[in-house]
């Protein structure tokens, strides 16, 4: 089996998270300039088996489109076109800023850590990832 690496696609950071190979365990990846995300994705994909990618798609609560969506549909398009041989999807990630941040907090670690905004991206990638793997079965 292949991976399936989820995004979780900032202004400035992108948060990233895989599966094993055998899809069961999620985890975090990397968290990346959004300026280097594509190469850094076009060089992973070409040293890993990636079966599908699952980006984080931006909504507001009330289900609308938030500002981020235009970077984000630009860049799904860009990679549609560059790397067909991996498809990509959307997966709703309202919340999941909120739920990286409880996640952080539940674990201990101390304020400073907390901060960490490069941190709550790959975790967000990883709920991301979780929520997409639960959704499945």
């Amino acid at each position: 089996m292949a991976r399936i690496l989820s995004i979780d696609y900032g202004k400035k950071r992108t948060g990233l998270a895989v599966t094993d190979p055998l899809q069961i365990i999620p985890g975090g990846l990397a968290t990346v300039l959004t300026s280097d995300l594509f190469d850094y994705l076009k060089a992973y994909v070409a040293h890993e088996s990636v079966e599908r990618i699952i980006i984080g798609e931006p909504k507001q609560p009330n289900g609308q489109p938030s500002e981020n969506m235009a970077r984000v549909q630009e860049f799904v398009n860009r990679w549609r076109r560059a790397v067909p041989s991996v498809p990509i999807e959307f997966y709703d990630e309202r919340f999941t800023s909120v739920l990286a941040h409880k996640a952080i907090i539940d674990s201990g670690l101390r304020k400073k850590a907390r901060r960490d905004k490069a941190l709550v991206d790959e975790i967000s990638a990883t709920i991301i990832l979780q929520d997409y793997m639960s959704s499945r079965f």
